[in-house]
């Protein structure tokens, strides 16, 4: 690509009522309506199959923004998305399809690449002021056309966490339209609270989700071994100033304290946060049995608590494999993840993907709450 091009690119808007400029949308063919199958692993490696989440509810929308994936050689990505894009989306919301409709914008982030440069001590690259302006067009043109007054769920990741919160100081804290946000699940983002407190820091009028049923609000959270001192450069859960701390959410257990986790396992992961891009080449196995899907599930893997030491506010994520230890190594311990060889990332990589049962149950129960709240008002 020239770079004409390139200058061209950064300086045309989207035009998000074509529908080439989604991942995903409802009522049609893509990846957020591919195959999601899972098989559940046991700790002892015993496998079945669960139930794929079909596309049921109808009155509730999730508008999702992916974290940094794109591979492209610039420091903002075009608008052809590639298989880190659409991998990405389709492991960490295709499988919200059961408690809501999805939409995914394709949007100019700002890359690996970018980043790569970034952390190699070059100087900062990437124009995030881009990348935010898709987002917030995306999200004017969905609330125009889409959204038709029904109750939604911002998603992100990341990159995506920190546009969507950038989003909700912007279009949503504070304003009407906050009452219809059943909540905004922002991770591997810091949102600051002052200390002791859920809500006055980066947002005004969206405090930290407590309750399953409880609307309007943010869930948040890094995550971090539980075993794992926290370096001084720990890219997640310290924020500037004295007084705010991260806000901590764990989506098992809002109102604080330990809780079995319920992870959605899959690829792709990026071993460390930057490193590298991975697939499994043959598929998952336990003990040399194939695994049949993408996506897995082992209940009894993962517990976690939100928890205040090291200086920073996270998620403790403890790891109890069982007898699957080749699997769970693959899929969330250190020969996936590296989070001991990259300590400042911690499982930044599998955020979302550790907690994925709990979410998507949360959303379900937020729904059930708005609607008993807004019997008049339900679409």
């Amino acid at each position: 690509m020239s770079l004409l091009i390139l200058a061209a690119a950064t300086t045309i808007a989207i035009d998000y009522r074509d529908g080439a400029s989604w991942l995903c949308r409802p009522g049609r063919q893509d990846i957020c309506s591919g195959d999601i199958a899972s098989t559940i692993v046991s700790s002892e490696g015993a496998m079945r199959s669960a139930a794929v989440p079909k596309a049921a509810a109808r009155d509730v929308d999730c508008f999702y923004v992916y974290p940094t994936v794109s591979l492209d050689p610039g420091d903002n990505s075009d608008l052809h998305p590639d298989a880190q894009e659409r991998d990405m989306t389709q492991a960490q919301l295709a499988p919200f399809r059961g408690v809501c409709r999805t939409f995914a914008p394709i949007y100019r982030q700002v890359t690996l690449t970018a980043l790569r440069k970034a952390l190699g001590g070059k100087p900062a690259a990437g124009d995030f002021a881009l990348a935010y302006a898709d987002v917030r067009s995306a999200w004017r043109d969905y609330i125009a056309h889409d959204n038709g007054g029904r109750p939604f769920v911002l998603i992100g990741h990341s990159q995506g966490s920190a546009m969507l919160q950038r989003l909700v100081v912007d279009e949503i804290d504070g304003k009407p339209i906050q009452r219809r946000m059943l909540s905004a699940i922002l991770p591997g983002r810091s949102i600051a609270v002052p200390r002791g407190k859920d809500v006055g820091g980066d947002f005004k009028a969206v405090p930290l989700c407590r309750s399953a049923t409880q609307t309007g609000c943010v869930v948040t959270w890094a995550s971090y071994r539980d075993t794992a001192t926290l370096p001084a450069k720990a890219l997640f859960g310290r924020v500037a100033g004295p007084d705010m701390v991260a806000g901590c959410t764990n989506p098992a257990r809002l109102a604080g304290g330990p809780a079995p986790l319920d992870p959605v396992l899959g690829s792709p992961w990026w071993v460390g946060g930057i490193a590298q891009y991975v697939q499994p080449k043959a598929g998952w196995s336990v003990a040399g049995k194939a695994v049949p899907t993408r996506f897995v599930k082992m209940p009894g893997l993962l517990t976690g608590e939100c928890v205040a030491r090291d200086g920073a506010s996270f998620l403790a994520v403890h790891f109890v494999p069982g007898d699957a230890q080749p699997l769970a190594d693959t899929v969330a311990g250190t020969a996936a993840i590296g989070d001991l060889a990259y300590p400042d990332w911690g499982f930044h990589v599998v955020d979302i993907a550790i907690v994925q049962g709990d979410l998507i149950r949360l959303v379900a129960h937020q729904r059930v709450a708005y609607r008993a709240r807004n019997p008049k008002t339900w679409r």
